[in-house]
């Protein structure tokens, strides 16, 4: 579905929104910033902040996180007999392709880096994302994928998520992100049972494919 100009002007609004909020983080301090603050920064009231943002806590992550329902509509996307942990790469790494690596992005990361209420709320939406990935994972392949072993995929998803959003911090965003996707999905690619050690590092090390294979 092509985005609509009402879209467009809603995301920019956010955007804005956002980069405000983490100015005043910045400046100030997380506690002692308010709601007020961040609409007044942009000429906006408390109350249309809300039409937005249901916490400040939820604007710093504006741009920067995996939406939970984009996640499942490009995972039903992915074709049918797809590999569940290919799905789950290609999926993640259309989104690390879109994201914004700017100075503003980079200070976003930062800030829930090192703000332990903002690594909080980071938990429970990484939480929401997971049953929803496993959720998907499992109705795209038709009884073929229990629910545990799709979990398990979602959990060490996540894990290189982490992972990478970390690197990139620590590296002051020198490091490319899908690339470091991609690392971690090379390096945690299960391997069929039975498979030998030497055939795990042999797919460890491969070359990674990019999107669709390519």
């Amino acid at each position: 579905m092509a985005e609509t100009l009402r879209d467009r002007t809603r995301r920019a609004v956010r955007a804005e929104l956002a980069d405000a909020a983490v100015a005043l983080f910045a400046e100030r301090g997380f506690d002692e910033t308010t709601v007020e603050d961040i609409a007044r920064a942009v000429g906006m009231t408390k109350r249309s902040f809300f039409r937005y943002f249901p916490t400040k806590e939820d604007a710093v992550f504006a741009g920067t996180e995996v939406l939970v329902e984009q996640v499942v509509e490009d995972l039903r996307a992915r074709p049918a007999g797809e590999d569940p942990w290919e799905c789950l790469h290609q999926v993640l790494r259309r989104w690390h392709e879109q994201i914004h690596t700017s100075a503003t992005a980079l200070a976003h990361q930062r800030l829930i880096e090192t703000t332990p209420v903002l690594r909080a709320r980071l938990h429970q939406k990484r939480e929401l994302w997971r049953h929803a990935a496993r959720d998907a994972l499992v109705a795209r392949s038709a009884g073929a994928l229990d629910t545990f072993t799709a979990d398990l995929l979602a959990n060490a998803a996540v894990a290189v998520l982490d992972s990478v959003a970390a690197e990139w911090v620590r590296t002051d965003g020198r490091a490319d992100r899908t690339e470091l996707l991609d690392r971690g999905f090379a390096a945690l690619r299960p391997m069929p049972p039975g498979a030998t050690e030497e055939a795990r590092v042999s797919s460890r090390d491969a070359p990674d494919r990019g999107p669709d294979g390519a």
